[in-house]
């Protein structure tokens, strides 16, 4: 048994005519009627009790007895006295009934995290925890560890062709966090309305909703962002995904790249960038980033998300100096800074490599599921039609005239197989297209892939 004893908060009133020891197994038996004491606590020990509570050992073990003959308690050999699990009126299950878990999940926008490296994030933090300065542990800088940003400075440079230096990196808590932070300082600055691609993803125009500016829809084709769309708003930024457009999985043209900074130029206003899936293209190298053509004008946003795990809730701005003071304001009134351990391990695992090794892997393994993916439609579904580059986590499957996605998503529902239509992303119905499906296939096995295509066939 454990030489240390678990904390419980119980209070006794030695002015009521009450035992002590009657008010101790009250309180406890309170306490495991509201869910405070959840089955499998353990409680501490009689001796150490007694000594808190400043009672007699004895109050305390006449407690435990009566509550272990009420079937509250149980006393387990090398653990202690622990708490039963019990059903009573005072705690009814309110826990929703678990969702039946789909057989095929076909969602896109999340990586597998069955790829995520875990012996080389482990040697990774063994290492940074090794050398964390103790002064890292307290109150971190609101704009990262300097470490971090260093790595993060001479990485995006070798692999995306951003242009900045470490002060020029801004770390936050994933894309959802820094997109909120910047769009609230773009709101102070007076840029009322931000302009978004269409489609794009729902969750992204709420952030900057949320964050206080308006959102602007502007169209996609097949060359990316409508450019002529967005000078005629009057948004003073747009958030783009040049790389990877989410989620046709258009690249954005050479003569759209260099009309999107001639705006941005002319007009004061800002590009955000979503380097979204860049680090997953299958056929050849990605384009480079946007950033490195216009860094004055473009604030280039990245995380680990899509790439390792969403749980390590880690990412980062590249911003231009022009706006980087008024964002770590922002970020020193609000949740101040990103867990300087995460950041640390981060920086070790950048600085060894190992993100670059762990890619190469993942690469291989979804390009080989994509493959299996557009060959099962061709297979089961004649007809329908895989477009965007070969790269990213998801595929738009064009459907045949006549079928309506959103019948067949709701039937594939029924089934156990999970999709969604393509206009789920539209931010103006005015804009729906021809029926597709947006078709993730990060999720599943090779086999699986088949296994669902095959049974989405006989539901069409």
């Amino acid at each position: 048994m454990s030489t240390s004893s678990p904390e419980l908060l119980v209070q006794l009133d030695r002015s009521r005519p009450r035992s002590l020891r009657a008010q101790l197994e009250t309180s406890l038996r309170s306490a495991i009627r509201t869910g405070r004491l959840r089955p499998g606590s353990r409680l501490p020990s009689s001796r150490t009790l007694a000594a808190d509570l400043q009672v007699t050992r004895g109050v305390v073990v006449a407690a435990y007895d009566q509550l272990t003959a009420e079937g509250y308690l149980t006393a387990r050999q090398g653990w202690g006295t622990v708490v039963n699990a019990i059903a009573t009126p005072e705690t009814p299950d309110r826990r929703p009934a678990p969702a039946a878990a789909a057989r095929y999940d076909f969602r896109p926008g999340a990586p597998d995290v069955g790829l995520f490296p875990r012996a080389a994030w482990t040697r990774a933090t063994r290492a940074a925890m090794n050398s964390l300065p103790d002064l890292d542990l307290g109150y971190g800088d609101p704009g990262g560890l300097v470490p971090l940003r260093e790595t993060l400075a001479g990485y995006l440079g070798r692999v995306r062709g951003v242009s900045c230096r470490p002060d020029h990196v801004v770390v936050c808590n994933g894309f959802s966090h820094g997109l909120a932070l910047l769009a609230r300082v773009l709101a102070g600055r007076g840029s009322a309305a931000i302009a978004v691609e269409d489609p794009g993803h729902p969750s992204w125009r709420e952030q900057i909703e949320w964050a206080g500016a308006a959102c602007h829809p502007v169209g996609i084709d097949d060359q990316g962002l409508r450019v002529e769309e967005l000078a005629a708003s009057r948004a003073g930024a747009v958030l783009t995904t040049p790389a990877h457009q989410w989620p046709t999985g258009v690249v954005l043209s050479a003569r759209r790249r260099v009309r999107l900074a001639d705006w941005a130029r002319t007009s004061g206003g800002y590009i955000i960038e979503d380097d979204y899936d860049a680090e997953y293209r299958y056929d050849r190298e990605p384009v480079g980033a946007l950033q490195g053509v216009a860094p004055d004008h473009v604030i280039y946003i990245g995380s680990l998300s899509k790439s390792l795990a969403p749980a390590l809730r880690l990412g980062w701005l590249v911003v231009p100096p022009a706006l980087r003071d008024e964002l770590i304001a922002a970020r020193s009134v609000t949740d101040r800074f990103t867990t300087p351990i995460i950041q640390a391990a981060a920086a070790e695992f950048l600085r060894r490599g190992d993100l670059d090794r762990h890619l190469r892997r993942a690469r291989r393994s979804y390009r080989q599921r994509r493959d299996v993916l557009i060959g099962a439609l061709q297979r089961h579904i004649p007809g329908t039609r895989a477009t965007g580059i070969s790269a990213g986590l998801h595929v738009v499957v064009r459907l045949p005239d006549g079928m309506d996605p959103v019948r067949i998503a709701a039937s594939a529902s029924r089934h156990g197989i999970l999709l969604h239509p393509l206009d789920h992303y539209r931010a103006s119905p005015a804009r729906a297209g021809a029926p597709a499906l947006v078709m993730g296939y990060s999720r599943l096995t090779c086999r699986q892939i088949e296994e669902g295509i095959h049974l989405l066939a006989s539901l069409t």
